[in-house]
């Protein structure tokens, strides 16, 4: 009797594993107080913003939202197109590949103080990843590797070793 053990380090997870590919978008064009109003309804901290295309343009945080909305010239009567999310995202943002490991990306949070991630397949956005993605996942790998610790006691004779020791 042959039992295959499965091996000593799987391997590891990778963005594409993790991330989250139903996603919450942004368009350019879009008023910025709808834009708080999506992130607000999903409860999301921010999006990614898409442009006609369906290239990614930006992304629209919380933080981006407020300083627009936090601004008295924000609630001038005019305020001349401030108020879409065109002129609040960032577009100098960072992004990641699908094939990045999970201690990959861990660096590059730890390297870019960011919450989320969008990630990318051949420049196209495929999904996001946040801190807590990459935290579950490291979880969970560490709870497969004890699970693969975990070995019977040599000590204790197999039931085989047992039945022909009392004939």
């Amino acid at each position: 009797m042959s039992s295959i053990r499965p091996p000593l380090s799987a391997p590891l997870p990778t963005a594409s594993d993790i991330m989250t590919r139903a996603l919450v978008v942004l368009t350019p064009e879009m008023a910025i107080l709808d834009a708080v109003r999506v992130l607000l309804k999903y409860q999301v901290s921010g999006a990614p913003v898409l442009d006609a295309e369906g290239r990614l343009a930006g992304i629209c945080s919380e933080f981006d939202c407020l300083r627009v909305l936090s601004s008295g010239v924000f609630y001038a009567d005019d305020h001349g197109g401030e108020g879409v999310v065109a002129h609040s995202m960032s577009t100098d943002f960072q992004a990641v590949e699908s094939h990045q490991d999970i201690y990959a990306l861990a660096q590059f949070f730890l390297d870019h103080s960011v919450q989320r991630l969008p990630v990318v397949e051949d420049g196209r956005l495929v999904g996001q990843i946040s801190r807590r993605d990459v935290l579950r996942a490291m979880v969970e790998v560490d709870e497969s590797r004890i699970q693969r610790r975990h070995f019977p006691d040599y000590r204790e004779p197999s039931e085989e070793v047992g039945a022909r020791r009392a004939r």
